[in-house]
């Protein structure tokens, strides 16, 4: 005879209880540097302090107007002279060339070299300056930036190239005289003269820098409309 005995209902399994999971310990915060926020401000520093201006002129839009004279003097060296400059390099080199001064402010020319005292003293500020600017990079970047601040002239490439981008300072200086003149300031007249006569002994022994001189340079302070 079958058994009509009802089925028993099992007794309900409890299901296991998972371990609670250890919460992800937070990501370490990414270290911060403020090489190029330092950078950033050679727009505030202002040049030409002890003269009048009629329009003032600050590093950042010095530095630029170097970078493209100074690619230009290197374009012009390789093309007639046959030399092989890194024209880029002298271009970036020359963005930065003025980057300690965001640091020490913009020491007036007559007081920079006033005698080799003030000048030596000068440059150990102007090295510590530097050091602090790299030391503003992350570590990684710091050994590719190191010869854009503080370059090398180990080699006669490298020697030129750096005497262009001190003929491209110079010749943006020139330039500022030439825009302050044609303004009607007067002020600038003599540091006219002065940086001309340094630009025309430099351009004895560089001649891109005589080309710049008679090719480019006599267009600088005409209208737009004389331009085009």
């Amino acid at each position: 005879m079958a058994d009509t005995t009802p089925a028993q209902n099992p007794t309900p399994t409890t299901p296991a209880t998972a371990p609670a999971a250890t919460p992800a310990a937070p990501a370490p915060a990414p270290e911060e540097h403020t090489f190029f926020a330092i950078v950033s401000r050679m727009r505030y520093i202002e040049r030409w302090a002890l003269m009048r201006n009629a329009r003032p002129d600050n590093l950042s839009e010095h530095s630029l107007e170097v970078a493209m004279i100074s690619h230009a003097l290197c374009t012009i060296a390789n093309v007639r002279y046959g030399q092989q400059l890194d024209a880029n390099l002298a271009a970036v080199i020359a963005l930065y060339h003025d980057a300690p001064e965001i640091i020490t402010g913009d020491l007036p020319t007559p007081v920079k070299y006033f005698n080799h005292q003030i000048s030596d003293a000068y440059k150990e500020v102007e090295a510590a300056a530097t050091k602090r600017l790299v030391d503003a990079l992350p570590a990684d970047l710091r050994a590719a930036y190191e010869p854009v601040l503080s370059p090398s002239r180990q080699t006669e490439e490298e020697d030129r190239m750096l005497r262009l981008v001190k003929a491209a300072d110079k010749l943006s200086a020139l330039i500022k005289c030439i825009d302050e003149k044609n303004s009607g300031n007067t002020e600038f007249d003599s540091a006219a003269a002065t940086i001309r006569a340094t630009l025309d002994a430099m351009a004895a022994e560089l001649p891109e820098v005589r080309d710049f001189l008679d090719e480019l340079l006599p267009s600088y302070g005409r209208t737009l409309d004389e331009l085009m």
